[in-house]
């Protein structure tokens, strides 16, 4: 069992014994249901919209080439740069060129997955360049040295006592202060790291092929400021963000406040087109766009596959999935977690890593139903559980398991064999210490439906 799969069980099991986890998290996530269902309200055609959102990726996702230099040559002649980056590594290698080159000591960032992605944070620290979360639900991770719990709401794990004791050992405020002081503190402390810092960093909501232009979607402002007073602005952005037209934003803008947030509307909508121009007061002084892949070209070369890069990272399918309530978002031990996590992780960083996380769902179809991208995602799940297979990835374990499984379910005589006494037994010695460890095990009758139903036919 490989290390990925061992630390999996090992916090999936913790989380899921958790009650008090359990408690916060259906505590948050149920007061998002609530703004969900209220910022659907705007549509009049709600399944209308998501089928013309989805058809809108699909274009773009099948044209990809075409748009992404499209994008490359508007935001040139915009003034900025594009970096394309294969991997994870060339993207930082990028970055230390950008910070070198003009002595960055201190960078400022605002919310994004795909920085996370690239453990952005770590690499800088190496450099000896401070990075500091602006995003207050990043800052109070980062503050706890832990990575984001969820794609939209990274501290959903902790309530308001959890992020006080956090603030009081870090930053020594009292015990006692409520949200809003504390958040007055995180506004004060940040407020110093925008006027000193050298980089500002954000990642992109979508990038628009015919204006060359990048959008970033908040609701702080963190991100704002993050771009407005560094002289430099780096977006790290995955390939797949494209869009074909700024004229897409009314559809998109809307169905992604909806579903990410129950907004009708995010608060702050900014879209960037290059760095700051003649006459302008405020704005980076250079602006540069890297260009991600690091796996996605491996996915979109798969068609049957390929529309889970339609995803806007709402995080809808978190938070309907029964497998994350129970385990959380740090038992993934990916980046991205949840349904659409365990969608692409293991075409982005490997199946035979990662090939675990399809199996860690009930396939109920939850997520697909609430994904605004009408993303398949239990579909997805069954293929890469396929391709798996395919690869001859499964252990010796699981191929005897299945097969007994196969050969005991194929004959009605195989499954009335053997006495209730020795299933009964071979079920307590073979699941006592998996399903057996939290449930009682079931227990076989003496007598199967079937033996049943014939006695009672010859009667």
């Amino acid at each position: 069992m490989s290390e990925t799969v061992e630390l999996f069980f090992e916090k999936s099991a913790l989380k899921a014994a958790d009650k008090e986890h359990r408690r916060k998290i259906l505590f948050n996530i149920g007061k998002y249901n609530a703004a969900v269902i209220n910022g659907k309200t705007q549509y009049a055609d709600l399944e209308l919209a998501k089928m013309r959102a989805k058809n809108t990726k699909w274009k773009a996702i099948d044209n990809l080439d075409k748009y992404l230099i499209e994008f490359e040559s508007n935001f040139t002649n915009n003034g900025g740069t594009v970096i394309w980056a294969e991997t994870a590594d060339e993207a930082i290698q990028e970055i230390y060129k950008i910070a070198e080159a003009c002595g960055a000591k201190q960078v400022v960032k605002s919310k994004s997955m795909a920085t996370e992605e690239i453990h952005l944070n770590k690499a800088l620290e190496k450099k000896g360049i401070e990075s500091v979360e602006t995003d207050l639900g990043e800052y109070i991770q980062q503050l706890d040295g832990e990575a984001p719990y969820h794609i939209v709401t990274p501290a959903m794990h902790k309530s308001k006592e959890d992020v006080a004791k956090v603030f009081h050992e870090h930053l020594g405020t009292p015990l006692d202060y409520t949200p809003e002081q504390l958040t007055l503190v995180a506004r004060a402390k940040l407020r110093e790291k925008y006027m000193t810092a050298d980089i500002g960093v954000t990642g992109s909501n979508f990038i628009l092929a015919d204006t060359g232009s990048v959008l970033v979607l908040e609701n702080e402002g963190n991100a704002r400021l993050s771009t407005s007073l560094p002289k430099i602005h780096i977006a790290i952005v995955g390939i797949e963000k494209v869009l074909p037209s700024i004229n897409d934003l009314a559809l998109f803008l809307p169905l992604l406040s909806t579903y990410g947030t129950g907004q009708k509307i995010t608060v702050y909508n900014t879209i960037f087109s290059g760095p700051r121009r003649s006459g302008e007061v405020d704005g980076p002084e250079k602006m540069y766009v890297i260009l991600l892949d690091n796996g996605r070209t491996a996915l979109l070369n798969r068609p049957e596959q390929r529309e889970a890069l339609y995803c806007i990272r709402c995080g809808s399918c978190l938070n309907a999935c029964p497998v994350y309530k129970s385990i959380g978002g740090h038992a993934y031990g990916t980046t991205y977690s949840g349904p659409i996590g365990s969608v692409i992780t293991p075409h982005f960083q490997g199946m035979e890593a990662f090939k675990h996380l399809s199996n860690a769902s009930s396939l109920c179809g939850n997520c697909t139903e609430v994904c605004p991208m009408r993303i398949n995602l239990h579909e997805l799940l069954l293929l890469n559980r396929r391709d798996a297979v395919k690869a001859n990835l499964s252990g010796s374990a699981e191929k005897t398991g299945w097969l007994a499984w196969k050969i005991g379910m194929s004959k009605r005589s195989f499954m009335n064999m053997g006495s209730s006494g020795l299933r009964n037994f071979v079920m307590k010695k073979y699941f006592k210490n998996t399903w057996g460890k939290y449930h009682d095990v079931p227990k076989f009758p003496k007598k199967s439906f079937n033996q049943l139903m014939k006695e009672k036919h010859k009667s």
